[in-house]
Parts: structure tokens; C-alpha cells; sequence
């Protein structure tokens, strides 16, 4: 089994830096990030009253990341379609899909209702995800045929010439985000958010559901092996205690960032309806729409970081949380010896969160580079030999 090397970026503020200076300083991280051998930058997308993701509109930021890279492939992680018009989504997929020769991966989502119900939407789970699904079907379709005929709830389109067409045939690779089962059954690679123990879970997850969806020993309609990897936050310095001493203020940052400012707008509105689901929950998604694969936990961000904190019932000194990583390259070696252990063959790195600082972000960036990812490049990708 292979091993590729990934990155997942929110693109957070950063203290004291304006936004045409982190903008910059992030691109000089990418090309980096390109000319180490990664594999691909997947950039969050979440709007307004969220304060943790700078470029909301990713299609903007990823047509500099295609002028400033050669070989990194890259897209969003994911497109919230709910929120997108499929026809301008198909013309600027197949636009970076060019500017960049063939270069862009797509992930879909549908977000949460709270920010569907800023931008006029439906504050309801079920219609949410119908406006999902009817975008994924016709970007689908529109972007691998000449012509689009469409008639569905929200669009229809009659016999609509495809001017814009991708490279890649017959689109871009698919991914989803969190649900492996999702992913598996629409031929989707994907990444999860969590820990190794529900990446454990995770990976005979989706190889049984691709196997059953797809067929045992099919690949995607790109012609790939299907990828599944978990996102791992990441400090590393010489030492342990230099990274654990910038990686704990940065995880409180971050869990800030995330949760915070969203459960303050809602309160402040008083917008009772995303404050509560039935299963107690803070509602960032809303309930959970009928008729969807089974899942271990829920998927709402305030349920997501309790689970973060409950890793701290089996404390390791490197891991924050659970899901932040912290250490020496050798301590990430051996946390990385451990992940191979779970099948997964993608490994999704996060260098910039919080409050960490450009100069930590490409300290473990170059550290991570030149220490870590050389012992995994073998065609079998076995633990390495320390």
C-alpha cells in the first residue's frame, strides 16, 4: 500500500496580521508544500458569522494556488453546495481545472443551516440536503457531457450547451468529508476528522461499502485506488516541549475559532433553532436528515470537540485532544508507525491552525518534509525504522 501526504486548510486568523498578509504568507507555505512531494491542499469553506476560514470563496484563492504551484494537486474541502449555483460551479471548476492542467480535486458537502439561513436559505436539515444532492447530480452531469438537460426541485435546465468542459474526464476526483459510508457509496475518495481510534473504524468501513456499492477491486471513475485519511493538526519543532508549548495555546485558539463566534451570533439573535437539536447538541448542521448511512457519532462541531476532549481519558503527552499532534520528528514517526497500522492510505496534515504563526507553520512544514515524510516513501509504506 502507498502512502500520500495531503493538507487541509481553514486558513484562520491570525493575530496582530492583516488579511493581504496571511493571504501572502500562505502561498509561500503552498509552494513549499509543492516542491516537497504533497500530494494535495484541500481548502474548508464557511461563511460569515464563522470567522475561522479567510477565503470562503475558495475558487478565488485556489486560482493564485494554480499560478503558484507545479505539481500539488488542490481544490475545496468542500464546496458547501447548498449554497452554489450548479452552472457557475461547473464554469469555474472546469476553469481552475485548466488553469491549472488538470490539477483540481472537488469535495462536496452540504454544510451546516446555520449559514444557509444567513444566505436566505431554508433553516431545515431535509430541504438543506435536497439542495445538495440536486447540485451534486447536476454538476455531475453538466460537467461530463456537451449539453445539460435538467429537471429538479430547485433547477432545471433544458438542452443547456457546456462550453466549459475540465481536463479531467469525465470531472475532477470526488471527495467527501467526515462519513466514509457516504463517500464509498457515491465513488468518493474521502477524508474524516477525529482521532486514530475512529480512523480504526473508519477504514474497513469504506472498504466494505466501496466494496458493496462499487465492487471489489474497482477504483473511481478517474481511474484512482479510493483514498481515505484522517486530518491531523500539526506542530513540530526540535523538541517535544518547544512544539507542546506553541501547540497548547493553539488548540484552545482553535476550538475558539471554530465554535465560538457562531454560538455568540445565535445568542445574541436569539436564534433559539440553532442552539439545541434533539440530540442536545449545539446546531452548526441541524438534525440529521432521514435516510442517511449510519454513522458512530454525530456531526455537529460543538459534538465534534467534546469528542476531542474525551480522548483525554487516555492522555498521550504528544496529543492534544486526540487529534492534535505535537513533538519531535520522532514523535511523529512513531505516531505515524501507528497510523499505518489502521490501512488508511492518505495522510492529511494541518500546519497552520489557532494562533500558530507563519514561522511555526513552515518550521513543521520543513521539519515534517525533510525528517518525516522520506521514511514513508517506499512502495509499501511499512512502518519505519527508527
Amino acid at each position: 500500500m502507498s502512502l500520500k501526504f495531503g493538507i487541509f486548510d481553514h486558513i484562520e486568523p491570525v493575530p496582530g496580521l492583516r488579511l493581504d498578509q496571511i493571504y501572502r504568507e500562505r502561498l509561500i507555505q503552498i509552494e513549499r508544500l509543492d516542491a516537497a512531494g504533497f500530494y494535495a491542499y484541500h481548502l474548508a469553506e464557511h461563511h460569515t458569522p464563522a470567522i475561522h476560514s479567510l477565503a470562503p470563496s475558495q475558487n478565488v484563492f485556489l486560482g493564485s494556488v494554480a499560478q503558484r504551484t507545479r505539481q500539488l494537486r488542490f481544490g475545496p474541502c468542500v464546496y458547501v453546495l447548498p449554497l452554489h449555483h450548479p452552472l457557475r460551479l461547473i464554469e469555474e471548476i472546469s476553469m481552475l481545472d485548466n488553469l491549472s492542467d488538470g490539477r483540481l480535486e472537488i469535495g462536496v458537502g452540504r454544510g451546516g443551516v446555520m449559514e444557509a439561513y444567513f444566505w436566505g436559505q431554508e433553516a431545515d436539515s431535509e430541504t438543506n440536503y435536497e439542495r445538495y444532492r440536486e447540485t451534486l447530480a447536476i454538476i455531475r452531469e453538466g460537467l461530463s457531457h456537451d449539453r445539460l438537460t435538467y429537471s429538479g426541485r430547485f433547477h432545471s435546465f433544458e438542452d443547456l450547451p457546456m462550453y466549459l468542459r475540465p481536463l479531467q474526464k469525465p470531472y475532477p476526483p470526488l471527495w467527501y468529508m467526515r462519513n466514509p459510508v457516504t463517500a464509498a457509496m457515491e465513488g468518493m475518495h474521502t477524508i474524516i476528522v477525529g482521532s486514530l481510534d475512529g480512523l480504526k473504524v473508519a477504514v474497513p468501513r469504506y472498504r466494505a461499502a466501496w466494496e458493496e456499492h462499487q465492487g471489489s477491486g474497482t477504483k473511481t471513475v478517474q481511474g484512482q485506488d479510493p483514498m481515505i485519511g484522517l486530518v491531523v493538526h500539526l506542530v513540530i519543532a526540535e523538541t517535544d516541549e518547544e512544539a507542546l508549548e506553541a501547540a497548547r495555546p493553539a488548540w484552545e485558539k482553535y476550538r475558539w475559532n471554530l465554535a465560538a463566534p457562531r454560538r455568540l451570533e445565535a445568542e445574541k439573535r436569539n436564534l433559539t433553532q440553532f442552539m439545541k437539536t434533539k440530540d442536545g447538541s449545539f446546531g452548526f448542521v441541524g438534525d440529521r436528515p432521514s435516510g442517511l448511512p449510519a454513522r458512530e457519532t454525530r456531526r455537529d462541531i460543538d459534538a465534534e470537540l467534546e469528542r476531542f476532549d474525551q480522548q483525554r481519558s487516555r492522555p498521550h503527552p504528544n496529543r492534544l485532544g486526540g487529534v492534535a499532534l505535537a513533538g519531535s520528528p520522532r514523535a511523529v514517526v512513531e505516531y505515524m508507525d501507528e497510523y499505518l497500522t489502521t490501512g488508511a492510505n492518505y495522510f492529511v496534515c494541518s500546519f497552520q491552525w489557532g494562533d500558530l504563526s507563519h514561522a511555526q507553520a513552515m518550521r513543521s512544514i520543513e521539519l515534517f518534509a525533510t525528517e518525516v515524510m522520506p521514511k514513508y516513501r517506499t512502495p509499501a509504506a511499512q512502518p519505519a525504522n527508527r
